[in-house]
């Protein structure tokens, strides 16, 4: 390969000096003249004239100077371009979120994505938990984030945040400006929940079945918005992620049911089937919700 000669001859050129351009290209004077020599070696031709007082092109060192001027612009295009091709992320990524996760959790992760990688194509599908892990094994999408767990033996599974959740009331609930309520005072009561499959009806599901709880009746949602809605006006309880209820709903719409003793938590995780490897976009989004992980652990 030439490059490095072709450099020096353009540098000589320019400079219209061995030593200058030694020093330019921080080599030493012997190695400028020897790539002058080999260059003049390949093409058989002279390509500078030197005297001790000047030094000046040839006619076919005069072309060889423009043509070398274009060899080394393309090159370092090129290295430009593979570099670019293997660290500027690029394409498209195909996310799936149960809803929870997709429509609170999720936008403020992809606009610190969006700003690290503005190239990649991004597109959400969202859906309840058992639909995404779904997804993810047929290859709908590229990876997947889920409530809890799932029980897809053909995936990978690894939590990257802690969810709290609430059991909510109307403002007018009984149980609503008290702080002695116990779990076993909670029989009998309406529950509001999302549908079969979802996440966040899986653990009130658990919830109900761990503590010995009884239903009045259920009221099923597709949507967490509705949910609030429908507790909002007094249709019974629910249990909703700390993320839903973020935005002004607690106390200013909604009453938290204090439960004594009691904590609820969950993981959110992220799904992958092993066969998808080397998706350097989904690589991309992992190592984004590792540091997620990793600013939410107490220090």
């Amino acid at each position: 390969m030439y490059y490095d000669a072709l450099k020096t001859f353009v540098t000589v050129v320019e400079e219209k000096n061995f030593t200058k351009a030694a020093q330019k290209l921080r080599i030493s004077q012997p190695s400028v003249s020897l790539h002058i020599k080999n260059l003049e070696q390949e093409f058989q031709t002279v390509l500078l004239n030197r005297s001790p007082k000047q030094l000046t092109v040839t006619p076919t060192g005069d072309m060889l100077y423009h043509r070398s001027k274009q060899i080394i612009r393309l090159y370092e295009q090129a290295k430009q371009d593979i570099y670019e091709h293997h660290h500027l992320a690029r394409g498209k990524l195909t996310i799936g979120a149960s809803f929870t996760i997709g429509e609170y959790v999720l936008p403020q992760i992809l606009a610190e994505f969006h700003q690290l990688y503005p190239h990649v194509d991004i597109e959400v599908v969202i859906d309840n938990t058992e639909a995404i892990a779904r997804h993810v094994r047929l290859f709908h999408v590229d990876i997947g984030l889920i409530e809890g767990q799932t029980n897809d033996k053909e995936l990978s599974v690894e939590t990257f945040l802690e969810d709290e959740l609430y059991i909510v009331a109307p403002l007018d609930h009984p149980f609503a400006k008290r702080k002695d309520v116990t779990i076993d005072q909670l029989q009998n009561e309406t529950w509001i929940t999302r549908e079969e499959g979802s996440g966040t009806g899986e653990y009130l599901q658990h919830v109900l079945k761990s503590n010995g709880l009884k239903a009045r009746t259920f009221v099923t949602f597709s949507s967490n918005q509705a949910i609030k809605e429908a507790v909002i006006h007094g249709m019974g309880l629910s249990v909703l992620s700390k993320y839903v209820l973020q935005r002004g709903s607690i106390g200013g719409e909604l009453a938290v049911i204090s439960v004594r003793g009691m904590d609820f938590k969950r993981k959110f995780s992220y799904v992958e089937s092993p066969m998808t490897g080397g998706n350097k976009n989904k690589e991309l989004l992992v190592e984004l919700l590792r540091k997620e992980k990793k600013d939410a652990s107490p220090q």
